[in-house]
């Protein structure tokens, strides 16, 4: 198991049942393959599908049914398709509970940039704006520092800001940190990561505040 599926592990555990939870592009996408069957979770794509499944094999893909990053997927009985303009309405209308995001930078407020890295050529800020606005709760999924080994939970974002809203909930692969009154909180060192670990790879600042150790 790569360290983007360890993530996605993670994120089903905060995932409670009955809530219509919205999975965004790459990492959060991946925790459709982890909702146990005693949870009875609505996973909704702002392409235009309540009802999702996990992702599809190579056997029982159709093209025509694909999730917000265009990676086909299977669907749970009693699926709904809408078009893009009612799942839009949906989000904005506080229907969803739940958004899994991801993040180029979170801040040591909680605020979120998702979407734009000055200089690059990207493809836009898709739904991100909408979901930090409408739903009840944001969880942002990322890997804990970039591939050059930069934090992306860093003290000033960076890079353009997404929304004023700030995110519920960090998962990385070495912590979970909560976010209250504008402060980050470390609750979880994960298996194999130390805290001297994470204070040396996050550039903001946080506070420690242990709920639980989490077992692999």
């Amino acid at each position: 198991m790569n360290i983007k599926e360890k993530i996605a592990r993670n994120v089903e555990r905060y995932l409670q049942d009955e809530e219509v939870v919205n999975l965004g592009i790459g990492i959060p996408t991946i925790a459709a393959n982890y909702i146990k069957e005693d949870k009875n979770i609505y996973l909704h794509s702002e392409n235009g599908i309540l009802g999702v499944d996990s992702i599809a094999t190579a056997d029982n893909a159709d093209p025509n049914i694909v999730n917000a990053g265009k990676i086909p997927v299977s669907v749970q009985k009693g699926v709904s398709y809408f078009n893009s303009a009612d799942s839009f309405a949906m989000i904005r209308g506080g229907h969803v509970d739940v958004a899994v995001i991801g993040a180029l930078q979170v801040d040591k407020n909680g605020l979120v940039a998702n979407w734009n890295i000055p200089g690059k050529n990207v493809l836009g800020v898709g739904g991100a704006m909408d979901l930090l606005e409408g739903v009840k709760k944001v969880i942002i999924a990322t890997t804990h520092t970039t591939k050059d080994g930069k934090s992306k939970l860093v003290e000033e974002l960076e890079y353009p800001l997404t929304s004023l809203r700030p995110a519920d909930l960090i998962i990385t692969d070495l912590g979970v940190f909560e976010v209250e009154e504008g402060q980050l909180f470390l609750i979880e060192i994960l298996p194999e990561a130390t805290l001297e670990e994470i204070k040396d790879k996050t550039d903001a600042n946080f506070k420690v505040k242990i709920k639980e150790t989490v077992n692999d």
